[in-house]
This record gives structure tokens, C-alpha cells and sequence, in this order.
């Protein structure tokens, strides 16, 4: 039997960080209402479609683009069309609706096929806004990215592939692993790592949606993951993924809490979207 690599047995500890197991299992009992909520009987399809809006609602006010989300719901139905000459704001949007969406169609082979899951996901994020021969692909010697400054310098060019075979071993680790602590490390080495030139954020946060259905945390893809990183702001998001970054296990641990917060927001924002199913007041699904 092969032995275990070594990140799936760091996130292995990093689950047992002092408050860390409470929180998840908090994390999990939130979804667990979520799932039995009574609109999720027959309709699960049609609020999915409906978190999936406001998900990329919430992402796109982390990415410093707002657009209401009544233009992106009529979007995604086919009542409205985007600019035929966008503005940056609209053509990040479009990047975050669609990696939104392609979630949908990458939870059948994140945990199997990861790398494969991310280049799907950078491909819809950053159409538009890179080069066609970089859609899809990790940076390459030379290439820098400009984004999460915050967060430091990323990575040189040369460090990402074995930084994305990190990643790619918690994915596939995942059945073996607590959902939340998986999907907080992935999302939080996509940000720090950069592997991308554009897009990397965004592709993070649609990785995290796509980790918490396909691992059974909420199998109805309700949850408004994004939701629950915004919910305290970018200030607190930014400051969390910062303090990841640090390394230390103070740091690695104030992230985990926030995305096991984040679920919680998350089941909630669902919760609040099963609700308006239920009351009929959402068009037609997608």
C-alpha cells in the first residue's frame, strides 16, 4: 500500500489543531439542516442554480467587481446579455459567473481528476482577460501574476507545479479527510501560490464550492460558499488567507476557523435560498 503523502498527512493534523474538530463538526451540523431543509425535497436543482448566482455575486464583490444580482440572475437565463464592449468590472464578472457555473460540471471529477477540475475552472475565469494559450495552464518561467498582493510575492514560476501536485494529493485525499479543512487548505494554497496569471482567487473560491459538494459536506450545492468567505468583509477574507500564509500553526489555524465560519455562513445563505424556492419568489430555473 502506498504510503501517505506528505500534505494529506499535514492536513491530516491541522484538523486536530486546538478548536479546529469542534468547528467542524459545527461546519457540518449547518449543512446537515441545509440538506433537510423541505424546499430540497423536489427542488434542489432550481436553488443550486439560484447559489450559484449569488455565489458569484459574493465572489465578484471579493474581486472588487459589483453587479447586482438580479443582471447576473437574468444572465444566467438567457434575459439579458452581456456588453458587446465590457468594462473591466463586466469582464472580470463574466469570468466569476462562468467559473460559477462550470462548478456544476467539475464536481464529478475534482476529487478524481483535479488538475484537470482546475484547468476547466481557469478556463472559464479568465477568458478574456489572458491570452487564449494561457487558459488552463499554470504560469510559466517569466510569468508573474499581479493579484492578492497582499498576500506577498507569489511563488517563481518554477515552484508551481509541485506546489499544484500538493493540491491535486489533498483533492484526491479528500474522502479520507474532513471536507472543510480540505477545501480551506486548497483554497488557500491556490491563493497564495498564484499558479495562474489571472484568476487565481476566483478559481479558488470555485474550487471551495466545488470541494464541499463533491465531498458530501453539502451534496445539494446550496450552500453559498462564497457567500460565507464575503460575509465578513474583504478585510477579514484577505486578512485570513494572510495569515495562512504565515505558515505558523496560529495562522494556519485562523484560517481554517474562517472557513469553517465561512460553511456555516454558507449553510445559512443556502437556508435563506431554499426559503425563497419555497415562497416562489425565483423565476425559472437554470
Amino acid at each position: 500500500m502506498p504510503s501517505e503523502s506528505p500534505i494529506v498527512a499535514a492536513v491530516s493534523r491541522l484538523a486536530e489543531l486546538p478548536g479546529i474538530p469542534e468547528q467542524v463538526e459545527a461546519a457540518r451540523e449547518a449543512c446537515t439542516r441545509l440538506r433537510w431543509h423541505q424546499a430540497l425535497r423536489k427542488r434542489i436543482p432550481e436553488a443550486a442554480a439560484e447559489s450559484r448566482v449569488r455565489g458569484a455575486h459574493a465572489s465578484g464583490e471579493l474581486e472588487g467587481a459589483s453587479v447586482p444580482v438580479d443582471v447576473l440572475r437574468d444572465v444566467v437565463r438567457g434575459a439579458a446579455t452581456w456588453s458587446p464592449d465590457p468594462d473591466p468590472v463586466e469582464l472580470t464578472m463574466r469570468g466569476v459567473l462562468a467559473a460559477t457555473a462550470e462548478t456544476e460540471h467539475v464536481a464529478g471529477i475534482v476529487l478524481t481528476a483535479p488538475l484537470q477540475a482546475l484547468a476547466r475552472l481557469h478556463t472559464a475565469a479568465a477568458a478574456g482577460l489572458v491570452a487564449d494559450g494561457a487558459l488552463g495552464r499554470p504560469r510559466r518561467p517569466g510569468e508573474e501574476s499581479p493579484e492578492l498582493t497582499d498576500l506577498g510575492a507569489a511563488p517563481p514560476a518554477q515552484d508551481v507545479a509541485v506546489r499544484l501536485r500538493d493540491v491535486a494529493d489533498v483533492l484526491v485525499a479528500v474522502p479520507s479527510l474532513p471536507v472543510v479543512v480540505a477545501a480551506a487548505v486548497v483554497h488557500a494554497e491556490l491563493a497564495t501560490v498564484r499558479p495562474f496569471v489571472r484568476g487565481n482567487a476566483v478559481v479558488a473560491r470555485a474550487l471551495d464550492r466545488a470541494v464541499v459538494r463533491a465531498g458530501g459536506l453539502d451534496p445539494t450545492g446550496v450552500a453559498v460558499t462564497e457567500g460565507g468567505h464575503a460575509a465578513g468583509g474583504g478585510a477579514a477574507y484577505l486578512g485570513a488567507l494572510a495569515a495562512y500564509g504565515r505558515g505558523d500553526a496560529v495562522g494556519v489555524g485562523l484560517w481554517i476557523s474562517h472557513c469553517c465560519e465561512a460553511v456555516r455562513a454558507a449553510a445559512t445563505q443556502g437556508e435563506a435560498v431554499a426559503d425563497a424556492v419555497l415562497a416562489g419568489r425565483l423565476g425559472p430555473p437554470t
